[in-house]
């Protein structure tokens, strides 16, 4: 376990406006903030329905649309 060194307090007029972390401390402090957002993203990604397309609709780009109307065969 790596020793912890408090956070240093800026004030001004009596309140606090800033602090002064530790390096490491504020690059542990964004990598938890990032793994955080990235499992908020996970869960709203899980939330919805899953929708495939075969392999000729996504290499048709992203305007190609999934719809059972369109033929399947390459014309």
């Amino acid at each position: 376990m790596r020793f912890r060194k408090k956070p240093d307090l800026i004030y001004r007029d009596g309140k606090p406006v800033a602090v002064i972390l530790d390096i490491r401390e504020y690059e542990d402090m964004l990598e938890r903030l990032e793994d955080a957002e990235d499992l908020q993203s996970l869960r709203a990604m899980r939330s919805k329905p899953l929708h495939f397309r075969s392999l000729e609709r996504f290499l048709e780009g992203p305007s190609a649309t999934p719809s059972p109307a369109r033929g399947g065969g390459r014309g």
